[in-house]
């Protein structure tokens, strides 16, 4: 599943490649993917053009004239830049003609991504956007504002730093790998959590995070990209997909149980259950 480093690279990459040419064909072949009304979808997309693309958390937002439109690649979503003679995959559901004949098209197995469009004035009341939390790196995450939001919660701390409205842009792989850089286990309670353990979770998203983007990414078997980057951060993984494999501090074998069906992998003694 692409996390924030891979949303973040996808964007970086699409701003290259699709800025500022004029949309002349929008074919949709699943149209449960979009979450607006498909005339109008159509409508507004030909004859416009992508200014810019932002994110907020894992999902895109893809600045029109006049509009936004947002994109989530949930599981399995991925963009492809091809020529429009090119043959149409399966499992490719739309596709967005240019007017040189190159497809941005969006391919996705599972077909559970989501795109919306909303007009200019409404995004900052957009639901969508509107609950997503601090992204690592931003300077309001603190371990004070984590501590507010646990207080009440009695999760897992893995389950919890999974809630996007919490810490925006987590998943499964980063999660594992910031709980092991702040020396928590992951089944720990979240209402359980000390202000320093607050403290660390931030500074080692930030470093994580900040890091994997650098790279471009986590490419490894559940997310690989699909515009011709190849993202690195998996030489730095610590204990994602690392199981039975030594712990690189203290030699202890790498751990992998379930927690709320995701696989968590940590090390047992550098992340105590105390």
């Amino acid at each position: 599943m692409p996390e924030i480093a891979e949303v973040e690279t996808v964007r970086n990459t699409l701003k290259k490649k699709i800025l500022h040419k004029k949309i002349k064909e929008v074919n949709i072949l699943y149209d449960k993917i979009i979450e607006s009304d498909i005339n109008e979808f159509k409508k507004i997309l030909i004859g416009n053009e992508f200014v810019d693309i932002k994110r907020k958390g894992k999902w895109l937002i893809f600045e029109l004239n006049n509009y936004y439109l947002i994109s989530h690649l949930r599981m399995e979503g991925k963009y492809f830049i091809k020529n429009h003679n090119d043959k149409i995959e399966p499992h490719e559901h739309v596709i967005i003609t240019f007017n040189d004949n190159q497809d941005l098209r969006y391919h996705d197995t599972r077909k559970f991504g989501k795109m919306k469009l909303i007009k200019n004035e409404d995004i900052i009341n957009c639901e969508e956007i509107k609950k997503q939390g601090l992204e690592p790196g931003d300077i309001k995450l603190t371990g004070k504002y984590l501590l507010e939001k646990f207080k009440s919660k009695r999760l897992p701390i893995k389950t919890t730093l999974l809630d996007q409205s919490i810490i925006s842009g987590l998943g499964n792989i980063y999660v594992d790998e910031v709980l092991y850089k702040s020396n928590i286990y992951p089944l720990k309670n979240t209402n359980k959590i000390t202000l320093d353990e607050a403290n660390k979770i931030c500074d080692s998203s930030n470093i994580i995070i900040k890091k994997a983007i650098e790279c471009g990414g986590t490419t490894i078997r559940s997310y690989t990209s699909s515009l011709g980057v190849i993202g690195h951060y998996q030489d730095y993984l610590q204990v994602h997909k690392r199981e039975g494999k030594l712990c690189n501090k203290c030699n202890s074998k790498i751990i992998r149980i379930k927690v709320n069906q995701r696989s968590t992998y940590y090390c047992p003694n550098c992340q105590k259950n105390n």
